[in-house]
């Protein structure tokens, strides 16, 4: 499975994505907004997931790769998440820092957005995260979403969730 976009391509992990992951899952920078940095075994878990997402759903996150230059920059896809005691679709995005701002985490969010409405049942998507994370809530305004909720988290203190319905997909896309 693979989803193109205009600058990007979407494809299901493999295990030779570890390294390039890994630059990016391990960077705390880029995982301010975790409780912290991913290791090694954290990575290959996190690439395994994935895996079993792809065959119990058809979905997960998948590599996002430049086009230009095969070179994977980061994860976007689709993933069941508990947001709030609900087991939700929730688009997730990860962008390495070297490429933030410059719309590749929107690009990509949009193409999810589009992919799983075009492919699943779902009437509404989500995406959640630490109130602090500006660059993820400005991504997902970016798809379209809009902020539905916040609550308190004992990890992130408070969280905030974005959400786009089917009908607001279709009223962006005419």
């Amino acid at each position: 499975m693979t989803i193109e976009t205009e600058r990007l391509l979407l494809r299901e992990y493999t295990f030779e994505d570890f390294s390039a992951l890994y630059e990016i899952l391990s960077d705390p920078e880029t995982m301010a907004h975790y409780p912290k940095p991913y290791d090694e075994e954290g990575v290959r878990r996190w690439i395994q997931w994935n895996l079993e997402n792809y065959a119990k759903y058809g979905f997960g996150l998948w590599a996002v790769v430049l086009k230009e230059t095969g070179k994977m920059i980061g994860d976007c896809g689709l993933t069941i998440q508990n947001i709030d005691g609900d087991s939700l679709p929730e688009i997730g995005y990860h962008i390495h820092k070297n490429y933030w701002r410059n719309g590749f985490g929107s690009e990509a969010a949009r193409a999810v957005r589009d992919w799983a409405f075009e492919n699943t049942e779902y009437d509404c998507l989500y995406s959640y995260m630490k109130y602090t994370n500006v660059g993820s809530y400005s991504t997902a305004i970016a798809a379209g979403m809009r902020k539905i909720k916040e609550y308190p988290d004992k990890i992130d203190k408070i969280t905030y969730v974005y959400a786009i319905t089917r009908d607001e997909w279709k009223e962006l896309k005419r």
